[in-house]
C-alpha cells in the first residue's frame, strides 16, 4: 500500500464481539493497545493493510442516502477531526456492529480499530481509519530451547497471513460519503452481506472501475441469460459473444456503448434485445452508466476471471473456446448421440 512513506498505526483499540443474536456477549477494553514494540507495529502493518490489493472503492451511504446519517461516517470524521476520544469512537463502532450482527451464521471475533497516517492508495497519500474483524483464530506450535532439549508447546492466535474482514476509511472525498475500499474473505451466503450492506453502509463509487464492472456484468448476464430466451442461440455463440465483449475492453481506452453494441452484437434485432434489458436491469439494480467512459484495466482483469469461455460436455470433456468459433462445429450422429468437431493448425 506504500511508496516511499512511512505507513504509521498512531493508535489501535481491540474489543471482542459476540453474535448478540445468538446471546453471545460483547468485551470492551478499557484503553488502546501500547504500540511502543516496533516489531508488533510492523506485523500488525502487514496484517491489516496487505489485503487491500484492490483498486475497488466505495462511498458510505445510509437508508436515505443521506451519508452524513451514517454511523461510521459519523465516527470516522470524530477520529479525522480530533472530536472525542479515540478509544471512546472505538467503543461505539464495536457496539454499532454488535447490534447488526444479527444473523444466526456471523462469527464471533476479535475487532481492531486502527488510526492510520500516510496511507498511499490510489496514488495519494492520506490518513485512515481501518476497522478489522479477525474470525478464525489458529494452533501454533511454540519451540523453547533449554540446555539440552527442546520443549514444544502450543498456544491460540491469530494467523497475519488472514484477515477475515477489513475496511479501510480514507481522508478524502469526505463530502462524498468519504472513500472507503473492503475486504470480506466471507463473500458466500446471506451472512456475508452484513459487513459491506449492514454495517458498513456502502454504495459502489461512481469511477471508472465500477463503470466498468458494470457493464461487464450487464453483457454477461445478458448473453448468458436473457439472449438464449430471445435467439436460438448455442454455447458457442454465447461464448464468442462473451469472447467478444471481453476483447472490446481488453483492446479500448474509452467505451463507447454503440461502438460497444456494432462491434459485439453486430445484428440489429439483438442489439434492440440487449437494449431493452440493459435499461430493466440498471433500473432494477440501481445502477447509474454513462454511455461513455474510460475503462479500468484493473476492473476489467477481475472480471476476465468470470468470463468463462468453457464449454462443458457431460462429466467427460471441457473445451476451453478463445478465438475463431468457425474452427469448431457442432452436430448429431444418426443415432442420436450429439458432437463437436474441431479444426487446427498446431498442436502445442
Amino acid at each position: 500500500m506504500s511508496e516511499d512513506v512511512l505507513e504509521t498505526i498512531n493508535q489501535l483499540s481491540v474489543h471482542h464481539l459476540g453474535n448478540k443474536n445468538n446471546d453471545e456477549d460483547i468485551f470492551i477494553t478499557k484503553a488502546p493497545i501500547d504500540l511502543g514494540d516496533v516489531q508488533l507495529q510492523e506485523l500488525l502493518l502487514k496484517f491489516f493493510l496487505t489485503p487491500f490489493g484492490t483498486h475497488e472503492f466505495y462511498n458510505f451511504t445510509f437508508s436515505n442516502q443521506d451519508f452524513k446519517l451514517n454511523p461510521l461516517y459519523i465516527y470516522a470524521t470524530q477520529i479525522f477531526d480530533g472530536i472525542n476520544d479515540f478509544h471512546l469512537n472505538t467503543i461505539n463502532i464495536a457496539k454499532h456492529l454488535y447490534e447488526v450482527s444479527n444473523h444466526p451464521l456471523i462469527k464471533a471475533g476479535d475487532l481492531f480499530i486502527a488510526h492510520f497516517s500516510n496511507l498511499f492508495i490510489d496514488n495519494e497519500t492520506v490518513d485512515g481509519v481501518g476497522i478489522f474483524k479477525s474470525e478464525n483464530r489458529q494452533s501454533f506450535i511454540k519451540i523453547n530451547q533449554n540446555k539440552n532439549a527442546f520443549d514444544l508447546k502450543y498456544e491460540d492466535g491469530i494467523n497475519i497471513e488472514k484477515l477475515d474482514k477489513g475496511c479501510l476509511i480514507l481522508n478524502t472525498e469526505k463530502e462524498a460519503g468519504y472513500k472507503v475500499c473492503i475486504v470480506d474473505k466471507s463473500n458466500k451466503g446471506g451472512e456475508a452481506q452484513f459487513w459491506r450492506d449492514s454495517f458498513l453502509m456502502l454504495r459502489s463509487r461512481n469511477d471508472e472501475y465500477h463503470q466498468t464492472k458494470d457493464f461487464l456484468n450487464i453483457a454477461k448476464n445478458y448473453v448468458t441469460k436473457q439472449m438464449a430466451e430471445d435467439f436460438e442461440v448455442n454455447k458457442t455463440d454465447q461464448i464468442d459473444i462473451l469472447n467478444r465483449s471481453m476483447e472490446y475492453f481488453k483492446n479500448h481506452d474509452n467505451f463507447e456503448k454503440e461502438m460497444f453494441e456494432q462491434e459485439v452484437f453486430q445484428q440489429l434485432e439483438i442489439i434492440e434485445s440487449f437494449r431493452k434489458y440493459d435499461e430493466i436491469y440498471r433500473e432494477d439494480n440501481d445502477i447509474l452508466l454513462a454511455d461513455s467512459f474510460e475503462i479500468s484495466n484493473q476492473a476489467v482483469k477481475k472480471q476476465a476471471k468470470v468470463f468463462k469461455s468453457i464449454l462443458k460436455l457431460d462429466k467427460n470433456f471441457h473445451i476451453y473456446i478463445h478465438g475463431n468459433k468457425e474452427m469448431i462445429e457442432q452436430g448429431v450422429e444418426s443415432d442420436g448421440r450429439k458432437y463437436y468437431k474441431i479444426y487446427y493448425k498446431n498442436e502445442a
